[in-house]
């Protein structure tokens, strides 16, 4: 079994002492990043201020004014029971194991996958992207509100000339300085953001006071614009202190214009603004390649992060509403600075937020790529970012977002954007409550975090709540990036990724196929629900390719089996053989693009292995119930490997690094001449075992003269047309009457009308052959086998041919199957049979309109060709001595018909009930 990492291999537990332990998963190869920051510098710094953001303190008279309080309260209580459904989440996959760089990423792509984990990673770095860039340009909004030359009002220091190019130049000098602390690694970074969070404390503290402190004053608002340009009535909101009249008058909603947009404000628009404030959960989960303990950080610091957020807002709501009137909560967003002890630290406040969401953006978003780029899911393209210093810090990366949020810049007004952000944020909170969730619903004995606070029930909450956030923020958005992650999927599942991280989705599929498999009760089988199962015993595959194929063609849908016996012995080896042959396998059933399983096994003889693949083959209600073989002749084997196209290899240097050629991993095909792996007794009594054991027999005879486009997976109706010939008689024991409709007969039809299904074959005429018997009327026969056909609903063209006449008188009816070639025929007469057989069904070939003979005399119309022919195999005699006898007969029966198939039939398969 693949692992990414193997904590017994890679600590040496076996027997060795004095062995370092590295916690989870920390060190490495050189330039690892070094792993040093605490919980609370690396966690809860980081997630506080960004969760807080700008909203904290600008958007908090925003939602109580036009909420009103108990709206507001459960706007916040549901937003917070969404991100902790997903902290519940991240929670157990952190404890869970060893967590790397990348944090959400890592966590996501390690349990869905290469393509869903590289494609939301992708997503959430632009999110980070984006969201660094909208955090610029709030600031210089901002800064610009109080020292912008053009600024309203008449406060303030009025020197910064305001414009695009003068707000890009203001971005860029801020992105500069952003961008440099976080090339200068994450030291510098936790220590510039622990300074931000003290300073954002000391303004919510200040703001708190104030609260308090502070009596009732009248605050002056900005004259607002008017309906025709003309200025409305300046207003004065009211700071009363606390007063009950004020809560109650701010108790319910009194949803109104947002002045800054002019938009009519509703619950959903109120809603998605607070939200968009509180989607900072994984700032710290980023952070995990620099944790000295994620998997007990991530947890305790994103735990605490949350609740102290959420208390904090709590708390300003209820201030908010005790002290301030609605008019003052609705006009004036910013009010905090109007009623603080000292304006200017409120300022401050907003000045570090709205850096450190920058910052906990950009430096988030790098380690993001730096992880993507390590991963090698998007080639050269991230290869810079992979560049890291001596002391593992991926300034690579840093430069490489760097570039990219300067280019985001360059948009300006990014208000429209917020809500894509938001949005792909959502997406992969989604996808970390997937991902617990597949793995709780996976029941892998491996899945044992040590947080045990979730259930599937809050992972699958946790799903649907971000999904409906998401449509509720922004449909086009949530839209858009649905759309977007499955074009990217698709992008990396044709690329190919990393095979060796595991796949919850094996996890997943093992669990339901399992207890499927448990509920396929093998006692309720049903006639009309037979379908051919197939246990293909394939010697060397370089010549079995189109018998492989075309068995894949037969299977409709069922169980479909490659076979192979290793001859040895386990007790004279010192290893098993078989199962590092089982990656070959693998890799042909994928190159030939057939749905089949592998089944090796390791036996003395050929005969005993296929019977031992014949009893332990499948599983459940899922087992074999035809052999099919190739047939046994003297034909030179081909090598269709080097003429297949599937199988040639890539001139252009595709082929996976260190990954053999398919041709290698599989010997030459067998010399002519040389002796083989199976005796032609052996190969007789292989088909009588697998008679006895009630399997149905299939022999394929000169399958390679099939042409590729009847092989192929898509339709064949361009090509010329052609027939598909059945013989549901004994050839080699003739005899007329109803003995036409047995089972074995029955069984060919079942098979040849399968085939027609297939789109390949759409385009065969299907022609059944039916002898006349020799005191029977032509027609009669005939009539009551198209009546047969009309009830098994099989389109077909009925065509009958004398032969055997005479032949019934001479022999008993209660012959025994078997023995067709008693001691009554000799081996000469036998022969002769064989060979008349054969020649009937060579002159039906490619033939076109005619009598029961053949074609009428002076028609000479001929048709279409056979390209594959149906006929019965008889069972072997029961005399093992008579098996080369048998198969000579056979030999000489299906010489020269192209390609044949010779089947055994002996369960029934037809059903004319609904």
């Amino acid at each position: 079994m693949a692992s990414e990492n193997s904590p017994l291999l890679a600590y040496r537990l076996l027997g060795e002492e004095g062995v370092s332990f590295p916690a989870n998963g920390a060190g490495g190869p050189g330039g690892a990043p070094a792993r040093k920051l605490s919980t609370f510098l690396g966690v809860v710094v980081p997630t506080v201020l960004s969760m807080f953001s700008i909203v904290v303190f600008l958007r908090i008279g925003f939602v109580v004014g036009h909420a009103g309080l108990l709206q507001a309260l459960a706007m916040l209580l549901v937003a917070y029971v969404i991100l902790a459904l997903t902290v519940l989440s991240v929670c157990a996959i952190a404890t869970n194991g060893a967590v790397r760089g990348g944090g959400a990423y890592f966590m996501i792509s390690r349990t869905l996958g290469p393509e869903v984990g590289g494609s939301i990673g992708l997503m959430f770095y632009l999110a980070n992207v984006c969201g660094c860039a909208v955090s610029l340009l709030g600031l210089v909004e901002a800064i610009l509100d109080v020292f912008g030359a053009d600024a309203s009002g008449s406060s303030g220091l009025r020197v910064l000339p305001q414009g695009y190019g003068w707000s890009l130049l203001y971005g860029s000098l801020l992105l500069g300085l952003v961008g440099g602390v976080c090339t200068l690694g994450a030291g510098l970074y936790a220590r510039a953001s622990f300074l931000t969070f003290l300073l954002v404390s000391g303004s919510l503290a200040s703001v708190l006071v104030s609260f308090v402190a502070v009596g009732p004053r009248d605050i002056p608002l900005a004259p607002r614009p008017g309906p025709n340009g003309s200025s409305l009535p300046p207003q004065v909101g009211h700071f009363t202190g606390f007063n009950s009249s004020t809560l109650k008058a701010n108790l319910d909603a009194g949803y109104a214009k947002d002045y800054t947009t002019g938009a009519m404000m509703t619950f959903a628009s109120v809603f998605a603004v607070l939200f968009n404030g509180c989607t900072g959960i994984m700032a710290g989960a980023n952070m995990s390649g620099e944790l000295k303990d994620p998997s007990r950080a991530i947890p305790l610091g994103t735990i605490v992060a949350v609740a102290y957020t959420f208390f904090i807002y709590i708390l300003l709501f209820f201030l908010s509403s005790f002290t301030c009137d609605r008019v003052l909560l609705q006009e004036d967003y910013g009010f905090f600075r109007a009623i603080s002890l000292w304006p200017p630290l409120v300022l401050v406040g907003i000045y570090a937020t709205s850096l450190s969401a920058s910052m906990s953006s950009l430096i988030g978003a790098s380690r993001i790529l730096h992880a993507l780029a390590q991963d090698d899911l998007f080639g050269v393209i991230l290869a810079p970012a992979k560049v890291v210093s001596r002391g593992g810090n991926p300034w690579g990366a840093v430069l490489y977002s760097w570039g990219l949020v300067q280019l985001v810049l360059l948009a300006g007004k990014l208000n429209t954007l917020a809500a894509v952000v938001t949005v792909f944020y959502l997406v992969a909170y989604a996808a970390v409550d997937l991902s617990c969730l597949s793995l709780e619903w996976a029941s892998a004995p491996n899945f044992r975090p040590t947080f045990n606070l979730f259930s599937w029930h809050t992972c699958l909450l946790g799903v649907a709540s971000c999904l409906l956030m998401m449509f509720l923020i922004s449909p086009g958005a949530a839209g858009g990036s649905l759309l977007l992650m499955g074009l990217l999927s698709a992008l990396l599942t044709a690329r190919g990724g990393p095979s060796s991280w595991g796949y919850v989705s094996q996890a997943l599929l093992f669990h339901q196929v399992r207890k499927y498999l448990l509920r396929l009760d093998v006692r309720k089988d049903h006639v009309k629900f037979w379908r051919p199962q197939l246990l293909l015993l394939v010697g060397n595959p370089r010549g079995a390719l189109p018998l492989l194929r075309l068995a894949n063609q037969l299977k409709k849908g069922g169980l479909y089996v490659l076979g192979h016996v290793t001859l040895g012995d386990l007790d004279s080896l010192p290893s098993d053989p078989v199962q590092p042959q089982y990656g070959a396998w693998l890799s042909l059933v994928d190159r030939a693009q057939v749905k089949a399983f592998v089944d090796l096994t390791l036996s003395p003889s050929v005969r005993q292995g296929a019977q031992h693949l014949l009893r332990i083959s499948g599983l459940g209600g899922m087992k074999p119930n035809t052999l099919v073989l190739g047939f046994y002749d003297d034909a030179a084997p081909q090598d269709h490997f080097l003429t297949d196209p599937a199988f040639s290899e890539p001139a252009d240097g595709t082929q996976e690094a260190g990954a053999p050629a398919l041709s290698t991993l599989f010997p030459p095909p067998r010399a002519p001449g040389s002796p083989r792996a199976l005796s032609p007794q052996d190969y007789v009594a292989t088909v009588a075992d697998a008679l006895k054991m009630n399997k149905n027999v299939v022999l394929a005879r000169a399958c390679g003269a099939l042409p590729p486009e009847r092989l192929s997976r898509g339709s064949g109706g361009t090509s010329q047309p052609h027939h598909v010939d059945v013989w549901p008689l004994n050839l080699l024991r003739p005899r007329g009457g109803p003995g036409y409709v047995d089972v074995c007969g029955l069984f060919l039809l079942q098979m040849a009308t399968i085939l027609g299904m297939v789109p390949a074959w759409h385009s065969a005429r299907l022609r059944i052959f039916l002898c006349l018997g020799p005191r029977e009327a032509p027609g009669a026969a005939e009539g009551r086998l198209r009546a047969l056909l009309s009830q098994l609903r099989i389109r077909a063209e009925v065509r009958e041919v004398v032969w055997g006449e005479g032949a019934a008188s001479e022999e008993p009816e209660e012959e025994e199957e078997g023995d067709f070639v008693n001691g009554r025929r000799g081996d000469a007469e036998a022969e002769a049979l064989a060979c008349s057989a054969n020649a009937l069904v060579r002159a039906q070939q490619g033939r076109g309109r005619g009598g029961p003979g053949g074609p009428e005399e002076g028609d000479g119309e001929v048709g279409p060709a056979t390209a594959l022919t149906f006929l019965y195999l008889p069972r072997p005699p029961a005399d093992s001595a008579r098996y080369l006898r048998y198969l000579g007969l056979l030999e000489i029966l299906s010489r020269d018909l192209g390609p044949t198939l010779l089947i055994h039939g002996v369960t029934p398969v037809t059903c004319t009930d609904l």
